[in-house]
């Protein structure tokens, strides 16, 4: 199949550059209102093109793909996550899934980064309390936060987001510790000066930071439960810019209310786009809408990716980020 004949649906507006190197490729339909497909034009979409190029707000289920008719053959997703796609499904259509991986964990890690001083530094409580005209000058004892130098960081998915999260706390004078289902390679282990905790709820006891940077799957749902979340001590803080499903929202707002933890610094919500109201209302909670990985480098460089990706389907080969199923 010719790649000027593929005819590829983008379902949300991406960057010019990525969008014009798109286009000069294939037969594409881009989306300029950025307005999020309704799921009768997603099945449109599958129906009438041979690529599909989603994002993480276009949920792909099994029903979808059932749907989805027989032309389309590849869905080159733009992110690197894909618990909104049935892989399972897709293949069972005979549809290839790919994504874009390892272009998003150095600005992934940055914002994890910044969580991580702004949450304990009180930051934006202090941005806060200039713009209201709280602040009255210097005072020994006014807007007090925690050093975290010293402190220890529990790394929850240390993979390739997690390891840049490692490389940067450390420069910070902070403690790499972490929960994997298996320990990483030793030789990073090392590097990273991480100790490895079997156990998660071990790990949750004896931890200043958490950072969750693991994926959303089955089996990482709610994987910080309100019972994990109360083993954690009270002077704790939790940062997340995975995804907000993974930790119990409503257990980890009544704590934070209740003072049970210290704060939280949260890139993801479990209800995107409209957090816990008790998070809006703490004052210790620092709240981004999910921009982690926003910057118009790792954008370019994920189109590139699903550029890429196309391109090796349409030549017969293999795409180099092609996701197996029960390997995702």
């Amino acid at each position: 199949m010719a790649p000027d004949r593929l005819k590829v649906t983008v379902t949300r507006k991406l960057p010019g550059p990525v969008e014009q190197r798109l286009s000069a490729l294939f037969d594409t339909v881009l989306n300029p209102a950025d307005e999020p497909f309704s799921n009768a034009a997603l099945i449109d979409a599958a129906r009438n093109s041979d690529v599909l190029a989603p994002t993480i707000g276009d949920r792909l289920d099994a029903e979808f793909f059932e749907a989805a008719g027989d032309r389309l053959k590849l869905v080159a997703n733009f992110g690197a996550g894909i618990d909104h796609i049935d892989v399972e499904a897709a293949a069972a259509r005979g549809i290839t899934v790919t994504n874009t991986p390892s272009v998003l964990a150095e600005d992934a890690a940055d914002m994890a980064m910044a969580l991580i001083l702004a949450v304990p530094r009180r930051l934006v409580e202090g941005v806060r309390a200039l713009e209201e005209g709280r602040f009255a000058g210097w005072s020994p004892t006014w807007m007090l936060g925690r050093r975290v130098r010293g402190k220890k960081l529990g790394i929850i998915g240390l993979g390739r987001v997690g390891q840049a999260v490692a490389r940067r706390a450390r420069a910070f004078g902070i403690e790499i510790h972490y929960h994997n289902r298996t320990p990483i390679n030793p030789h990073v282990e090392e590097e990273l000066e991480a100790t490895y905790w079997d156990s998660l709820d071990q790990l949750l006891a004896n931890m200043d930071i958490i950072s969750v940077n693991c994926p959303h799957t089955p089996a990482t749902y709610h994987l910080l439960s309100r019972r994990r979340l109360d083993l954690l001590p009270p002077h704790a803080y939790v940062v997340n810019i995975s995804r907000g499903e993974i930790i119990d929202e409503s257990a980890l707002a009544e704590m934070i209310a209740q003072g049970r933890l210290a704060g939280a610094g949260l890139d993801v919500f479990e209800k995107e786009p409209r957090p816990n109201e008790k998070l809006l209302a703490a004052p210790n909670v620092v709240l981004l809408p999910h921009m982690a990985s926003s910057t118009i480098e790792s954008r370019i460089e994920m189109g590139e990716r699903v550029i890429i990706n196309i391109k090796m389907f349409a030549d017969g080969h293999k795409p180099p980020d092609r996701i197996i199923p029960g390997l995702e």
